[in-house]
């Protein structure tokens, strides 16, 4: 395969440059930049398109970087190192390689919904940071997808990217215009005999969320890390939870509070499912004549 090269800040480099910092570009674009060993293998493994992959030109590859130009297909690209320094946007030195990834559509059907549902839901976060960190904690509990909404920022965004160690590429994150796509999609499923409950999360909520149901099909509603849920969303949810708190603390960061949820609602499945056999165990010992 032919092997492109960028030797100085020429058309290509700076249309590589946008992609770090240039929302409106990215979109048009429809691709991204990711960065570390994780996350371009965990994208190749999960069968996202990568388009290009960019590596240093005077520096020997290694036997990762090699096995991933073979298995990856994409167009080879040779960048001088102080230019893919510049791309990395790392403090020290740069990036082995860098993957320019195509974006995945912004379709809810990417999540799938099933009888052990368990999704989130951002609304209008304003830190792309907190929209990785989140779905790094909703792959680590085993949610099937994130959904943000609304006016926020990007979770194509480098620093969500980051801020995920992957988990971008593992866990669907959809991007959706506001709450009527959502319930459309919700009243769909909900049709098909699915009753996933839209479940939001407040300081003021009604259920210590330990005491909240957390096996049911759930849809969690995380708000924006100033204002919390906007009205339309809380007039929508089915439930409203809150996390109990001592000391000074008024409210925990969005993505810290994501995760507190969704390990309760990890333990509550665990905890179910170890019940299950012994449940099923004791019915049949009951249905056994006595000698």
């Amino acid at each position: 395969m032919a092997v492109q090269r960028i030797s100085t800040r020429n058309a290509r480099f700076q249309q590589l440059q946008t992609l770090l910092g240039n929302r409106t570009k990215r979109g048009r674009a429809k691709e991204f930049l990711a960065q570390g060993v994780r996350p371009i293998t965990m994208a190749v493994d999960h069968g996202w398109t990568i388009r290009s992959l960019l590596y240093d030109a005077d520096r020997p590859l290694s036997r990762w970087a090699e096995d991933l130009l073979r298995r990856a297909g994409a167009e080879r690209v040779a960048v001088a190192p102080q230019l893919l320094a510049e791309l990395s946007e790392k403090g020290a030195g740069a990036a082995e390689v860098l993957a320019v990834v195509e974006m995945a559509p912004d379709s809810l059907s990417r999540i799938k919904v099933h009888d052990d549902f368990l999704g989130l839901l951002f609304d209008r976060p304003t830190q792309p940071g907190n929209i990785g960190s989140i779905a790094r904690s909703a792959d680590a509990f085993g949610a099937d997808g994130l959904v943000v909404t609304g006016h926020a920022a990007d979770p194509y965004d480098p620093k969500s990217v980051r801020a995920s160690t992957g988990s971008f590429f593992a866990v669907p994150v959809v991007r959706s215009p506001s709450h009527h796509e959502v319930m459309e999609w919700l009243g769909q499923e909900r049709a098909q005999g699915r009753p996933v409950a839209v479940v939001g999360t407040d300081e003021h909520g009604d259920a210590d969320v330990s005491e909240f149901d957390l096996t049911q099909p759930v849809l969690l509603l995380i708000g924006n890390e100033t204002t919390g849920l906007s009205t339309a969303w809380r007039s929508l949810c089915d439930h409203v939870i809150s996390i109990p708190m001592t000391g000074s603390a008024s409210s925990l960061n969005a993505s810290n509070a994501a995760t507190v949820v969704l390990y309760e609602a990890r333990r509550q499945r665990l905890a179910r499912s170890s019940r299950e056999p012994a449940v099923a165990s004791a019915a049949a010992s009951a249905t056994v004549p006595a000698p």
